[in-house]
């Protein structure tokens, strides 16, 4: 199930990833409902997809303050 989450999650973020607020909003639910390690596999995923959108970098400076 969790694993399922996780992909869930990419999937919504990919798609949210036009707008920088969605974006941040829907990676603070991710943020609060994965698994610590399933976090740390989001944060590698997430530096791909940053460098593809550069405007999604304040989202992810401001979800690990």
């Amino acid at each position: 199930m969790a694993r399922a989450m996780f992909e869930y999650t990419k999937t919504i973020l990919e798609k949210v990833s036009f707008n920088p607020t969605l974006f941040c909003k829907e990676l603070q639910k991710a943020v609060d409902r994965l698994l610590p390690f399933e976090i740390v596999e989001l944060e590698i995923w997430i530096k791909q997809l940053v460098l593809q959108n550069p405007d999604l970098q304040t989202c992810v400076l401001i979800s690990k303050e």
